[in-house]
């Protein structure tokens, strides 16, 4: 789940043809079941015969199962090994469920870590129970930066010039769409900065709210990001900033301890007293807007 590195067009190292490859694994989501070409070439906005020629390739080497009675194809256990290894080194995964359980049992809301996948979050470690229907999410589950809490959390623990990146991407993507979402991450950048965790209360999805707060480490992973997210009529903006927001913060700054990690961005801060015009939402503006301001 790391980020892009140079760009194709300049990196003579890169393999276009291992690329195609791993993005035609990447078209399979959680809960798909089969996918045939047609589909695959939607997803991956590949050729279709370019995808034929990737599709029995991976069926040889084994990562694809075919099944003829469809004309599709599944993943197989090799390719799905792939992603038990990956979460079997997440040491923050593993360090991390007792304190997600602690939170999870005392907001009634349900707490996942997750890291970026191109313009997406990743959820690979995730605490629930059955007071969070609202919230249908798993273990490989993806959700947009732009508009969530995790996402947002994750944006600003980066570097200033690995934040602009990104902020350019989804610039990129989202078009006429930007402009909203701008706004919404500035004020994101803003209650970081004051109280140490992000905002998502219905910008993503209208009926959930939540919060983020990201973690950094010293051995040059991540940074990764925590949510805490309820059906919006349980965590009401006012309680994410009273009260989620706080347990938020302080649940990482435990973990961030237990694996000798350091926050980069954000450093250690104590959440401060929210007045009683700031349970209304920040509008744009101050520092982080600044910080953004080119990305227009």
């Amino acid at each position: 789940m790391k980020r892009p590195g140079k760009k194709v067009a300049t990196d003579r190292s890169f393999v276009v043809a291992l690329a195609r490859g791993l993005d035609v694994l990447r078209a399979f989501h959680p809960n798909d079941g089969l996918l045939g070409n047609q589909e695959i070439a939607a997803r991956t906005k590949l050729p279709k015969p370019t995808v034929s020629r990737l599709t029995y390739t991976l069926t040889k080497l084994g990562y694809l199962t075919p099944v003829p009675r469809f004309e599709k194809y599944q993943l197989a256990p090799a390719a799905m090994a792939l992603g038990y290894a990956a979460l079997a080194n997440l040491g923050v995964r593993h360090l991390s469920e007792p304190y997600r359980e602690e939170v999870m049992r005392a907001t009634e809301g349900a707490v996942a870590v997750g890291g970026r996948d191109r313009l997406s979050m990743v959820y690979f470690g995730q605490s629930r129970n059955g007071l969070t229907l609202g919230v249908q999410l798993d273990v490989g589950s993806r959700i947009p930066i732009a508009t969530t809490a995790m996402g947002r959390a994750y944006i600003w623990a980066l570097p200033e010039d690995e934040r602009a990146s990104l902020l350019r991407e989804l610039r990129d993507h989202y078009g006429s769409r930007w402009s909203k979402m701008r706004d919404g991450i500035e004020r994101s950048g803003e209650t970081v900065a004051r109280h140490g965790f992000a905002i998502s209360a219905g910008e993503w999805q209208v009926d959930v709210h939540a919060v983020g707060v990201a973690l950094n480490l010293n051995d040059g992973t991540g940074p990764y990001a925590f949510n805490c997210g309820a059906p919006a009529f349980r965590f009401t903006e006012d309680r994410l900033r009273r009260d989620i927001g706080p347990r938020l913060v302080a649940m990482v700054r435990k973990i961030e301890a237990a694996l000798g990690g350091a926050t980069v961005s954000q450093p250690h801060i104590k959440p401060a007293p929210i007045k009683k015009e700031e349970s209304k939402r920040m509008k744009p503006g101050g520092k982080a807007a600044r910080m953004v301001e080119e990305i227009r």
